[in-house]
């Protein structure tokens, strides 16, 4: 499957359909939600659009369908790792077709223009093969592995 991939501004609408799309059960399973409420998701968002803002984020379009989200955080050109990654592709249909893997490689290219980023770190699940594997193919590797809340996970990083 061949899948025309492109990453967009994030808006409002794009918050609001992310925050009810990732409330599912197979979503929460793989990515922790700090935001709880739609409105604590919305705070989030506006934050970001802020002068000094430490988190960046941009919408995944495949074939001009919205198909989840990537962003970084706690960006900071002083710290070791200079901030953290995350991709969630909400749509199930457009998993494992490597949607993922371009997004993440679109999106390190425009963090390392836009800020003066030397290294990026990233969290997954141990037992998240697909998410540990799409790092791997944009550079990242496993440097950690340790239990959370009786969960083991990896920590991976990406050094320019």
């Amino acid at each position: 499957m061949s899948v025309e991939v492109c990453l967009r501004e994030r808006t409002a609408d794009h918050v609001v359909i992310y925050f009810q799309k990732a409330r599912s059960p197979e979503i929460r399973k793989w990515l922790p939600q700090q935001a709880q409420t739609l409105e604590q998701a919305l705070e989030a968002y506006r934050r970001t659009l802020l002068p000094g803002a430490t988190s960046f984020g941009r919408t995944i379009y495949a074939d001009e369908v919205y198909v989840g989200d990537i962003w970084c955080y706690c960006i900071d050109p002083h710290e070791t790792p200079n901030c953290m990654l995350s991709l969630c592709i909400f749509d199930g249909r457009y998993r494992s077709c490597g949607i993922g893997t371009q997004a993440v490689g679109l999106f390190v290219r425009e963090i390392l223009q836009r800020d003066k980023i030397r290294t990026i770190g990233a969290f997954s699940f141990a037992d998240n093969a697909a998410s540990i594997r799409v790092l791997e193919k944009n550079g990242f590797r496993v440097l950690e592995t340790f239990v959370e809340d009786a969960r083991e996970s990896c920590y991976l990083q990406w050094e320019s």
